[in-house]
């Protein structure tokens, strides 16, 4: 394999897409072992086998109905009335807001699209500094990766479950050692954005709706989280079912009770949905068969070994995982880095000790980090494009962030009871 090494890196310098190169190097991978190449076609076919996957296309469509619709602006005026009186109270709603969008819509540079424009210019209203602005809404883009149904939990567990695992990773189990490390990152931020100053001129007009208007107006948005969560956890539905529900239900509210989104609409808002199902699909479908070949020549093993050989301890192997993590989320996309990098680090962590759903708690918390990290967090450019600011500006703006969040990551990292809590 290590022969065709140069001739993979060749096609990723060019910018081949993505699932080719992973298809060639399971391809030549398996024809260097003289394995026939049918069984990446089975491994493939592997994928109309899991009744889990369906949940990804029917969240993904629910999200980009959501992100098409007003829900945002509802969204915002709701977490407004009710926490708009504490002190720093706007900037919280902006956390929170981008937190929940985020995780229903599972793509944080739709969050800065869609609420940084109605965000952006309410903090500045309201009195806050324009380099906390900018880095709040930059950093707050990617939070909701660790709530559910969040795509990236999803797909975790959908490549968790394919290894030989003495502990099994349920989907409905991620959902639940997310919330705590999840919060945490909410918490911090909101301390945070509680001590920040602002200009003198500042009034609080109280302009944004009341309470009971606010609910009023997102009454149909509401029943959602109960409806996935709820249903999940009370054992009446099963994740698919569950995102078969969401997706009728945000339908049937969208299109035909508040008709937000018309008829005409319809097809290209699937269309564009699919578009991205379609993505994540063929490029799992290659890492299945890819993985099947690292499992079968033994790869994690190998390194596993070698690394034990170098690397003595838990702690340390943690912090070289921290570090190689974040790197990986600043030039990776997330789906990409699951489907390639979980399922060599995964049996690589669990020789270690560290339990598989902690770790795609871990995973999910760097490559959160990992989206506005400098210099080339794709975060950054996606709000230097919505702000029209420039790309160094935003480095600056985001650095305070970066490092309270960074401090939530070590403190996943190191603390595996905040994961692991509420599952024992």
């Amino acid at each position: 394999m290590s022969l065709f090494t140069p001739f993979l890196i060749l096609l990723a310098i060019i910018r081949t897409p993505l699932f080719v190169v992973i298809a060639a190097s399971a391809m030549l991978g398996f024809h260097a072992e003289e394995v026939d190449l049918s069984v990446i076609a089975i491994e493939i076919y592997r994928l109309a086998e899991m009744p889990v996957l369906l949940a990804i296309p029917l969240f993904t469509f629910a999200g980009y109905l959501l992100g098409e619709s007003q829900a945002s602006q509802r969204l915002v005026n709701l977490t407004r009335s009710v926490l708009g009186w504490l002190p720093g109270g706007l900037a919280i709603v902006t956390i929170v807001a981008c937190a929940l969008f985020t995780a229903f819509t599972g793509a944080s540079g739709v969050t800065i699209v869609a609420l940084g424009a109605l965000l952006y210019p309410a903090l500045k209203e309201a009195g806050y500094g324009e380099n906390f602005n900018l880095g709040l809404l930059t950093s707050s883009g990617s939070l909701g990766l660790l709530f559910a149904p969040a795509l990236p939990l999803i797909l975790y567990g959908v490549v968790a479950q394919q290894m030989d695992l003495d502990q099994p990773v349920s989907i409905d189990q991620l959902f639940i050692a997310g919330i705590l490390p999840g919060l945490l990152m909410l918490l911090l931020l909101s301390v945070y954005s509680m001590i920040q100053p602002r200009s003198a001129e500042y009034k609080n007009t109280g302009n944004h709706p009341p309470a009971w208007q606010s609910i009023k107006e997102a009454r149909w948005e509401l029943p959602l989280p109960l409806l996935v969560l709820g249903g999940i956890y009370s054992g009446y539905f099963a994740i698919s079912e569950a995102a078969a529900v969401t997706a009728l239900y945000v339908l049937i509210v969208e299109v035909f009770i508040i008709r937000e989104i018309s008829l005409r609409q319809l097809p290209e808002i699937i269309r564009q949905s699919m578009i991205m199902v379609g993505g994540i699909m063929i490029i799992l479908g290659v890492s299945l068969a890819s993985t099947n070949y690292l499992i079968d020549t033994e790869v994690p093993g190998r390194l596993f070994d070698f690394i034990r050989e170098h690397i003595d301890d838990r702690l340390t192997f943690l912090i070289l995982l921290n570090i190689f993590l974040l790197l990986l989320g600043m030039m990776l996309d997330i789906f990409s880095a699951l489907v390639i990098i979980v399922p060599i680090i995964l049996p690589i962590a669990v020789g270690y000790g560290i339990h598989p759903l902690h770790l795609g708690i871990i995973f999910l918390a760097n490559m959160q980090l990992g989206y506005f990290t400098p210099p080339v967090g794709m975060n950054l450019f996606i709000a230097s494009y919505r702000f029209e600011k420039p790309v160094m500006t935003l480095y600056k703006a985001t650095i305070p962030f970066f490092l309270i969040l960074l401090v939530a990551v070590l403190v996943i990292t190191y603390w595996p009871w905040l994961s692991l809590a509420l599952i024992q």
